[in-house]
């Protein structure tokens, strides 16, 4: 039986999502504790990557077990899983679904702040740049549902089958005093680090250091630059994963020191 996992989870102390080897990553813990209850060992597919440093508060992966188990799965997970990987859902999936092959619509969400804030620091990315051009910003944002070649925004494209993406929102908001920022867009895939390297030209354009015209430029080429600056991971979040047979509203709303008035810029 296949069964869908429904999670979130902190990403500050993890090397990104996948298992790799002298590092600690969310796919590990999950595993271990998974093959530690059930006394053999289990496998986790996920839904996708994310970076170190990367936070997701919405994730799916699954696992195949043969027989069903006989006592409170969810309860032992939680316990057993550190406190910043929280199980939401067990889901008994017919069938052979796949949590990363099969989602049709994935959402992201940057959050950034201007100003040094303790609290903040380790959900939001501090850029102490008070005087971001928002409206060249909002330009630059608009113009990402009409192109659907990635390649630019992609620290190494040639890993792929192709570039092709297509995103279908992209947003700024502003907090009600300012200070605040969040970068929101949905694709039905996303490239490597694409979401930073996007939020990082759009920090370009809020500081005049780049043009709309020349981030236009970027897509219309599908030229990969020579020096690609990725954004900060700790603003990033994978807020929202859609299936045909499965759309579930997140179970956590960022964190409270996130939650805010946004206003689209």
């Amino acid at each position: 039986m296949r069964y869908f996992f429904h999670i979130a989870y902190h990403g500050t102390h993890y090397s990104g999502w996948q298992r790799h080897p002298k590092v600690m990553t969310v796919q590990e813990v999950l595993e271990t504790a998974l093959s530690s209850i059930f006394k053999q060992p289990v496998a986790v597919n996920g839904c996708g990557r994310t970076d170190a440093g990367v936070h997701a508060s919405q994730y799916f992966f699954y696992v195949d077990i043969e027989k069903e188990w006989e006592f409170d799965l969810f309860f032992r997970l939680n316990k057993v899983l550190p406190d910043d990987i929280a199980i939401f859902d067990i889901i008994p999936m017919q069938g052979l679904p796949h949590a990363r092959f099969d989602a049709t619509q994935r959402a992201y969400n940057y959050f950034i702040h201007t100003y040094k804030d303790p609290f903040l620091s380790g959900f939001s990315s501090l850029y102490l740049e008070p005087n971001l051009d928002l409206d060249k910003m909002k330009a630059a944002t608009a113009l990402l549902p009409l192109y659907n070649d990635y390649r630019c925004f992609c620290k190494m494209p040639d890993r792929n089958d192709n570039t092709i993406c297509n995103v279908s929102s992209a947003e700024f908001f502003v907090d009600p005093k300012g200070d605040r920022l969040r970068f929101h867009i949905s694709a039905n895939r996303f490239l490597g680090k694409m979401v930073r390297i996007i939020m990082g030209r759009l920090l370009e354009i809020g500081t005049g250091k780049m043009s709309v015209d020349e981030f236009e430029n970027y897509l219309i080429k599908k030229e990969t630059p020579q020096i690609i600056i990725p954004a900060h991971p700790q603003g990033l979040y994978l807020s929202k994963v859609t299936y045909p047979y499965l759309d579930l509203p997140p179970r956590t709303s960022f964190l409270a020191t996130l939650e805010t008035d946004w206003t689209a810029v």
